[in-house]
């Protein structure tokens, strides 16, 4: 069975989804089975997306009129249509740059496989550019990661207060501005240091 979606970015009408209805009839999709949204492509929340793929069988095929009605973004549309291939539903492409898409032939299959290498690609230029960002931050002597809650001073005055038995926990980390539960993450009630307090004062 074939089962289209259709998409237009605005929900005020300026914008129709006529065209696209047609031509996915055209391409044998009965009406009762096509799926719309009226909704930025940005969206996670896309109900109409949701159950067109809720309604999709073992053997089906989604068809839609442009690559860029599907997905929110490489990621995403490779994401999507992996998971359709799992799931043995094919994915046709009607128009546009990704026409040339139909899963469910070998030559679509290929052409499909070269955008998930592109994909991974991606995905790894930006593990590697983060590890450099990363690598450059530390040798001009910033760190990346979690920012911590106290600073050097702060974790040297709470190991000082709590070694005093008079100290209230609860009333020094209001006083510092943390929860309780934050405070004792860096010092313990002997005022000794902590995971968070030895990593601070490592910095």
């Amino acid at each position: 069975m074939l089962i289209g979606y259709g998409r237009v970015s605005k929900a005020d009408d300026s914008q129709v989804l006529d065209l696209q209805i047609d031509a996915l009839i055209n391409a044998g999709v009965q009406k009762e089975n096509i799926y719309t949204d009226k909704i930025s492509g940005v969206k996670d929340d896309r109900p109409g997306l949701e159950h067109c793929l809720k309604a999709l069988r073992k053997g089906d095929t989604l068809v839609v009129w442009k690559l860029d009605r599907l997905g929110r973004n490489l990621k995403h549309l490779i994401s999507t249509i992996d998971d359709l291939n799992k799931k043995e539903i094919g994915f046709k492409v009607l128009t546009g740059e990704g026409a040339s898409i139909d899963t469910t032939t070998p030559a679509g299959k290929m052409i499909f496989s070269i955008f998930g290498a592109f994909a991974e690609f991606e995905r790894e230029l930006i593990r590697e550019r983060t590890i450099a960002g990363l690598k450059a931050a530390r040798a001009r002597g910033r760190k990346g990661g979690r920012k911590f809650q106290l600073s050097k001073a702060q974790v040297r005055l709470a190991q000082v207060a709590m070694k005093n038995r008079d100290t209230s926990a609860t009333e020094l980390a209001v006083e510092l501005g943390v929860t309780r539960a934050t405070l004792y993450r860096y010092v313990g009630p002997n005022g000794e240091l902590r995971e968070f307090g030895e990593k601070v004062l490592k910095f």
